[in-house]
């Protein structure tokens, strides 16, 4: 029988990988309800809402150096949630992880 991470690691692993991977893990999980799924779904959310209302106002900067820092923290914030999916952990990703997971809530 399969466990609960084991069950949900696909859609959990999809959800990182864009913003419509996002969407089709969380209709993967609309039946199942896994709670590991869920989790990193949340996660993934909020990763991507943070690169698009950060990467507006990054924009407005005519600036490489703070480019480059706003990418580097979004594929870090990526990278690390996408690696705890895939060896099957639930740890929220760093400084807005645990925003993630409350403002997203109602993600099940």
């Amino acid at each position: 029988m399969k466990t609960l991470v084991e069950e949900g690691k696909t859609a959990a692993i999809v959800a990182y990988l864009t913003i419509i991977g996002t969407i089709i893990a969380y209709f993967m999980n609309s039946d199942s309800k896994n709670t590991f799924a869920a989790f990193h779904i949340r996660q993934a959310l909020g990763i991507h809402i943070t690169f698009y209302v950060l990467g507006v106002l990054v924009g407005l900067f005519d600036s490489w150096l703070v480019s480059s820092a706003f990418y580097i923290f979004i594929a870090v914030l990526g990278i690390y949630g996408l690696v705890t999916a895939i060896q099957g952990e639930q740890k929220v990703v760093p400084i807005l992880g645990h925003y993630y997971q409350k403002w997203f809530s109602t993600i099940n």
